[in-house]
């Protein structure tokens, strides 16, 4: 049984409900959250019997909306929770096939798909936990300084072929065991947008593999917003400082931990 929330803001409604249609048809699902953090309501007249609309007066962050929805999977005892952009394309076998492994691999506590652009071309999106100058460098240094260090904080190395147990994986498509994400407590809302997922992912892999699953694709059309909005940009640096700020800018040994594992056991 698998709950599953969609964070809105200023939505396109087609592309939500087509993703909400596919998701539907999977006989494993129980509920679908739209959880909408626009100025104002923008649901449409009729959704589907299994569908909830929420509306939050203020917009509170995309971690913070996702966990209304995950408190209910808790207080249900629904043993699985997608969280999912709404810019997400999947179909229901690959849903399928990914609830059949975590639900027979009780040890993992999060599962991420293969990614890809609509063209095609694979998105890196499994990573090791970032030091200040692996996402500062990315972002403001030129691409050839960072090219060596960028490849070996994607992973590039590891074929994104096999199964990978990494400490970081991307918040577009998080399908959480609930007993994994309850022991982790949640996403934390300190942080409004970016670093929520590679927070929530460290903190469950302490105690689960957080998997990512080549045997199931999905296509994401990813906006990148921090890099066409300076309000963006300017979030993702302030989220950024409260995560470093939290667990360390050059001295975490946790990171070290996590990090030089994978990198034996993949790259």
């Amino acid at each position: 049984m698998l709950n599953v929330s969609i964070v809105l803001y200023r939505p396109d409604w087609q592309q939500v409900t087509d993703l909400a249609t596919v998701i539907l048809l999977s006989n494993h699902v129980r509920r679908i959250y739209l959880i909408d953090n626009s100025p104002a309501p923008t649901s449409p007249e009729s959704l589907d019997s299994r569908i909830t609309y929420r509306h939050n007066p203020y917009n509170m962050g995309y971690g913070a909306a996702h966990n209304i929805a995950i408190r209910e999977s808790i207080y249900d005892n629904v043993p699985f929770h997608l969280v999912i952009n709404p810019d997400i394309i999947l179909t229901p076998d690959a849903l399928d096939t990914m609830l059949q492994f975590i639900a027979q691999h009780p040890e993992v506590g999060s599962l991420m798909p293969k990614v890809t652009y609509p063209d095609g071309r694979l998105q890196y999106l499994c990573k090791l936990l970032p030091t200040p100058i692996d996402v500062f460098g990315r972002r403001f240094l030129p691409s050839k300084w960072m090219h060596r260090r960028n490849s070996r904080y994607e992973m590039h190395a590891s074929g994104y072929d096999r199964l990978m147990n990494i400490p970081y994986l991307s918040g577009c498509f998080m399908l959480l065991c609930t007993q994994a994400v309850q022991q982790a407590r949640l996403f934390d809302e300190r942080f409004f947008m970016y670093p929520e997922d590679m927070d929530l992912t460290r903190r469950i892999h302490r105690d689960y593999l957080t998997v990512y699953f080549p045997h199931a694709t999905i296509i994401h059309n990813h906006a990148q917003a921090s890099y066409k909005s300076l309000k963006m940009l300017w979030i993702h640096v302030v989220n950024m400082c409260r995560y470093f700020n939290k667990w360390g800018w050059f001295c975490d040994q946790e990171r070290k931990l996590f990090n030089q594992t994978a990198i034996r056991e993949y790259l």
